[in-house]
């Protein structure tokens, strides 16, 4: 592993106050998750210490981070990271080390390393929240019901229509795989193996035709409401937010969904470590966290989870756990160059 500077806790003794000195650009992914964010996180913190946050969005994925180390132009403060992205980002020296001893306890006074779920103090970030990746289709779309598998996600006869997924190979494959009659416990170890790979490639082959890519989650909504694909992948918030929010006729779908976290997390060679670690330190707080309910994403501290009345856990992915996989970051980690070179290889094809 590259050598990553250790951020200690004394970097904070400057205080909210001396943060607030200086701008803060924080990135994060926009549409209802990055409102949520601004609503119960950024300016929150902003009307705490008067600091000045430029709020921005991104896709996802470790490529502009990558860009900014290499060309010594570190551009962003603070970045939440999908987990699945993040072993690769903490091992390649785009995001620093992270002392978590620098948390303060959830407001019932229980200790951080203990309020938090053990998934979510990960050396180099911490966690925001449980999310997942399932599909969703349009209710009007399909008679009887509609698709109600990931089998069914790539059935093109029973379930005709367009179907929009983010274009990066990150839970394609491991839908592939599964669509394929791969056992759950099972999809990591095949994808490891050229045999394994060849194997999703050939499934995605039999639904290419019919995919429509998209680079954000904030298009997975926009593709379902315009007609632009009759079942999309998508984050389980967005979904969730249209039909909160907008009375949208989409039908979210479980099965086979894969579940991660993200985390805040500050990136490597920013010339405010204090101000980010300060701002990490108060949006990871009891009451921040709980907010994210509002798009349907588990809070990962156990304090926070105790606030959430019982009709919103139902809709969390924490309440569907069985019904998916767990995003092996590590994995990811590994493997996410060569697939992603195979991946873009495959689109051209």
């Amino acid at each position: 592993m590259k050598h990553r500077s250790l951020l200690l806790a004394s970097a904070l003794a400057l205080g909210a106050q001396g943060a607030a000195a200086q701008d803060l650009t924080v990135t994060s992914f926009g549409g209802a998750y990055g409102a949520a964010q601004k609503e119960h996180m950024i300016d929150p913190y902003v009307a705490e210490t008067g600091a000045n946050i430029l709020f921005e969005d991104y896709g996802g994925g470790v490529a502009e981070m990558k860009a900014q180390s290499e060309s010594g132009n570190i551009q962003w403060d603070v970045v939440d990271i999908e987990v699945i992205d993040l072993e690769r980002a903490c091992s390649e020296g785009y995001v620093a080390v992270i002392d978590h001893s620098i948390l303060p306890p959830g407001d019932d006074g229980t200790p951080a390393e203990e309020d938090f779920i053990p998934e979510a103090l990960h050396e180099c970030g911490v966690g925001n929240i449980v999310w997942s990746v399932i599909f969703a289709h349009r209710e009007d779309a399909f008679a009887d019901g509609g698709p109600q598998t990931i089998a069914d996600f790539f059935d093109t006869e029973a379930f005709p229509g367009k179907r929009g997924l983010r274009k990066r190979p990150q839970v394609n494959m491991e839908w592939a795989l599964l669509a394929d009659g791969v056992a759950p416990e099972e999809v990591y170890e095949l994808l490891a193996t050229e045999e394994g790979q060849q194997r999703a490639f050939a499934k995605l082959d039999t639904i290419k035709d019919d995919i429509v890519w998209f680079d954000s989650w904030s298009q997975a909504p926009v593709l379902l409401n315009d007609g632009g694909a009759q079942m999309v992948q998508s984050a389980n918030g967005r979904i969730y937010a249209a039909i909160e929010d907008e009375d949208a006729p989409f039908t979210m779908v479980w099965d086979g969904h894969v579940y991660d976290l993200d985390v805040w997390s500050v990136m490597n060679g920013t010339d405010q470590e204090e101000a980010a670690l300060d701002f990490i330190k108060f949006a990871t707080r009891t009451v921040p966290l709980s907010g994210m309910q509002d798009v349907a994403y588990g809070p990962t501290r156990r304090s926070a989870q105790a606030l959430l009345p019982e009709e919103v856990k139902a809709n969390l992915p924490t309440a569907h756990l069985e019904e998916g996989i767990k995003a092996d970051g590590i994995f990811w980690a590994d493997y996410g160059e060569s697939l992603g070179e195979k991946f873009n290889e495959w689109l051209l094809q």
